[in-house]
């Protein structure tokens, strides 16, 4: 039997403390028994609820015992779809990349000595 696979729009349908499924790390857990034992408290699954909470799971830095406890929750994978992904923009502010061999100040100096010729 294959696991099955969730979407964006999949996960989002399990948001509520009745039905609480989380992504991390392309797998999908459904958290719904577990949240009252969370020993975060039970705001931090219902925040997370029907998301990919990757980056959430891996800041708090779990224990080996959690991954183990999480392990008999997984119920799937997590194929997040474009509207998950917030693709990162350049903005006007970024600075551009300097070519090797050049400072900060080269360009600055090459166009304060053209604008004397």
């Amino acid at each position: 039997m294959s696991a099955k696979t969730f979407t964006t729009a999949d996960l989002a349908a399990h948001c509520s403390r009745t039905s609480l499924y989380l992504a991390v790390g392309g797998k999908v857990y459904d958290c719904t028994d577990f949240i009252d034992e969370h020993p975060g408290g039970e705001e931090v699954l219902i925040d997370e609820a029907g998301k990919d909470a990757t980056e959430s799971f891996e800041d708090v830095g779990h224990s080996d015992e959690a991954r183990e406890i999480m392990y008999k929750m997984y119920v799937g994978e997590y194929e997040a779809d474009a509207s998950a992904k917030k693709p990162k923009s350049a903005s006007s502010t970024t600075p551009k990349p300097i070519p090797a061999g050049e400072s900060a100040d080269s360009g600055r100096l090459v166009s304060w000595v053209k604008s004397w010729f």
